[in-house]
């Protein structure tokens, strides 16, 4: 039940109460760019959601095994070039660098399907599929991920980087939607001329980011709920 809770309030933490992008305000770029029509902004989302699993993936790999403190592979690399074994092996230094080959690596695998299986919404998406790559998101979860691995006291299992990328890319995806169908709509209301275009789709962003703040506390609710049921 406490594997199960634990799961649970990662998922709900990032997909509604810490939504990346209305709560972190991270991944702005596409939210903003590819928000226009529905269909277009469900397909991103759903990119962003595979691509957020693959680079997490490899990101708790790459992080648990080489790049946080004392980890093993290093350890074992130091040890057999005869060094000091009191010296704390770090390489989270190379963590941004690591990542970001990552998503890149994610992205271009992404784009190469998208393009031979799906060529109407690889045209829709235009520029914005590539600059996946710098959707600082994906970044985001995959520091978010190490930020976990770094401190001994709570180190996550992949099931645990997992659902904060399937919860943070369900999440991205609620987001970008919900903005699509409404600028779709603001199509059809008498905008100030002042406002058109970016100015009115930053207000509807701030306005669904004070929408979003209230579902805190759920995560706290639920896990009450749980353990009550777990007590039973």
């Amino acid at each position: 039940m406490e594997l199960l809770t634990n799961v649970l309030m990662i998922f709900i933490s990032a997909a509604l109460i810490n939504n990346f992008v209305l709560h972190y305000f991270v991944g702005i770029c596409p939210f903003m760019g590819v928000s226009k029509r529905v269909d277009t902004a469900f397909g991103m989302g759903l990119a962003v959601i595979f691509v957020m699993v693959i680079a997490s993936t490899l990101s708790w790999l790459f992080t648990s095994f080489i790049l946080r403190p004392m980890a093993p592979i290093p350890v074992w690399i130091w040890s057999i070039a005869g060094g000091n074994p009191d010296t704390v092996v770090d390489l989270s230094v190379l963590s941004y660098i690591i990542y970001i080959f990552v998503i890149a690596s994610s992205v271009q695998f992404v784009e190469m399907y998208v393009r031979k299986f799906q060529p109407k919404l690889y045209e829709s998406f235009g520029v914005f599929l590539p600059l996946i790559t710098t959707n600082c998101a994906i970044l985001f979860a995959c520091l978010e991920i190490m930020k976990n691995l770094q401190d001994p006291t709570r180190l996550w299992g992949l099931h645990e980087a997992l659902t904060l990328a399937i919860g943070g890319g369900i999440g991205f995806t609620i987001a970008i939607t919900l903005m699509a169908g409404i600028r779709s709509e603001l199509d059809l209301c008498d905008v100030p001329k002042a406002l058109k275009g970016a100015g009115i789709a930053f207000i509807v962003a701030g306005i669904m980011a004070m929408a979003f703040m209230g579902f805190t506390g759920m995560d706290r609710g639920i896990e009450q709920a749980l353990s009550g049921l777990g007590a039973r």
